[in-house]
């Protein structure tokens, strides 16, 4: 056992108890609601659960390495950590502990727009081995210098989204006062009472803010500017003429995440795109849409073998990781596992979540008789 693996809690219930405890709730509920009622949330998660793998017991023993090669880089295991906003209102320098933590597994880290940690902070913690997600903004100019800034601490792989043309309707993010623009709370300010080594960490490490953000935006916003300055800094959806722009731009690696249909993925593979994270934004933008996992297995027909498919929403295990591998994805992505540790545990829920979902995937490749999870498609049950 590493020293920071916590054998108290093993799994991700544990995990998530823990953090409800230690969290206050308004804070909880924004990480693990979905939008409108939560059907899509809740089917992201049993669609991956119904994949069924199956063992070969009496096949030659062999070594198991997770080990996965994506874009030239050999990372030590096939999962990474997605972008999530607002990571240090679940914890303080939540941004910061995953980053440092997917550095020393070397994994890769997903660092969104709009957190809470600074594309220089995170390239620091990583030796620029880091990948960033953009929110595209209403304004060019904001864009190339986001950019610029990426490619000076030496980013290689850009994401960009294509399913926020606007914010989900989030109910529980309304009554709890975080959506834009934002409310204090009297609610809010019982519940920080009753979670205080939450309230001192946050005090001692300052209220969050978006801190990439940070220089673009006008000083001294109160609340309500705050949440006026988001809306209109980054309203507006993803175009074709926006991917061309970034794509002349950008001298790395161009994920388009975000993309459940084939006319979507056929248009952005002509225009240049490296590879495509198959997602619905973890269930948090539209209700009435399929699973991640169904949207996956209609693309891989076409685009498995042409470029890298990966994938996110819905999967919070090892187990899971390697059902989705089994299906073909290439590489999957998880967010509210990791921010649940990091709530749990503090400065050691990165390092512990890596190594639980590490040793889940290994227990599942040895107990089908798979050597490596890219082989795992052959143990898919038909």
């Amino acid at each position: 056992m590493l020293d920071n693996y916590n054998p108290t809690y093993p799994s991700m219930d544990d995990i998530i108890n823990k953090a409800r405890k230690r969290v206050p709730r308004f804070a909880i509920e924004y990480l693990e609601g979905g939008c409108n009622e939560d059907i899509n949330l809740k089917k992201n998660s049993s669609d991956i659960q119904k994949i069924e793998l199956q063992p070969h017991y009496l096949r030659p023993e062999s070594k198991v390495s997770l080990s996965t090669e994506l874009f030239d880089e050999t990372y030590s295991a096939p999962f990474g950590i997605a972008p999530i906003g607002l990571q240090g209102l679940i914890w303080p320098g939540s941004a910061e502990i995953l980053a440092k933590a997917a550095f020393n597994h070397n994994i890769p880290f997903i660092l969104s727009t709009v957190t809470t940690a600074s594309i220089e902070k995170i390239s620091e913690i990583t030796e620029g081995k880091f990948w960033f997600q953009l929110y595209h903004p209403a304004e060019n100019k904001l864009r190339d210098d986001i950019i610029d800034r990426l490619q000076n601490c030496g980013c290689k792989v850009l994401v960009i989204l294509a399913d926020v043309p606007v914010f989900g309707f989030r109910p529980r993010d309304i009554r709890n006062g975080l959506a834009l623009p934002p409310r204090i709370t009297l609610p809010n300010i019982l519940q920080v009472m009753g979670r205080p080594i939450w309230g001192l960490s946050t005090l001692k490490h300052g209220i969050p803010e978006f801190s990439t953000m940070k220089k673009y935006m006008p000083k001294n916003l109160n609340i309500k500017q705050l949440g006026v300055y988001m809306n209109q800094t980054f309203s507006g959806k993803l175009t074709t003429e926006k991917i061309s722009a970034i794509r002349k731009k950008w001298q790395g690696k161009l994920i388009l995440k975000g993309v459940v249909n084939d006319e979507d993925a056929k248009l952005a593979k002509s225009l240049g795109i490296d590879g495509f994270i198959v997602s619905n934004h973890g269930g948090r933008q539209i209700d009435a849409g399929e699973s991640s996992i169904n949207s996956f297995s209609k693309l891989a027909p076409t685009y498995k073998n042409h470029l890298p498919l990966m994938i996110d929403s819905g999967i919070s295990s090892g187990v899971d990781i390697a059902r989705c591998m089994a299906s073909g994805v290439d590489f999957t992505f998880l967010g509210r596992s990791f921010m649940f540790s990091v709530g749990a545990l503090g400065s050691d829920g990165g390092e512990h979540a890596i190594y639980m979902l590490k040793a889940q995937l290994q227990q599942v490749l040895e107990q089908v008789g798979c050597q490596t999870p890219n082989q795992l498609p052959n143990f898919l049950m038909n």
